[in-house]
């Protein structure tokens, strides 16, 4: 059975997605590829951002949807992703920004058991 995530979150990111689940409803997140703020993970409004062929659903943080580009999971793949938060205002179009803090990526290789056991990846057509 597969069960190792690629997709993990923070305490610190659930408070935050809690929060804003609360002030705006359903929530996406797209890991940018390097627009505006970086590589940072972006929050919107279910529907304000549409996904396509050329997205990979990584997983799910609480019922959320974690999406970035095809091209850009090539690179990442083989590492556990975890969404934190750190205090500062970032300079893209994520919905948490006027809070003051902004969502993060920290990552860390599998291990060649751990790549065995990951959690198989989601299309938009799926």
């Amino acid at each position: 059975m597969k069960n190792v995530k690629r997709i993990l979150a923070s305490e610190a990111a659930l408070d935050l997605i809690h929060q804003l689940k609360t002030e705006f409803g359903d929530l996406i997140f797209h890991q940018s590829g390097g627009c505006c703020d970086g590589s940072s993970p972006m929050c919107f409004v279910k529907g304000d951002f549409k996904m396509g062929s050329g997205d990979v659903g990584l997983g799910h943080i609480e019922d959320v949807e974690f999406w970035m580009s095809k091209d850009q999971f090539e690179y990442w793949q083989h590492t556990e992703l975890t969404l934190d938060v750190v205090q500062g205002r970032g300079s893209s179009f994520s919905i948490e920004i006027p809070s003051g803090k902004r969502f993060m990526i920290r990552s860390r290789m599998f291990s060649d058991e751990e790549r065995a056991e990951l959690v198989p990846v989601f299309y938009v057509d799926e």
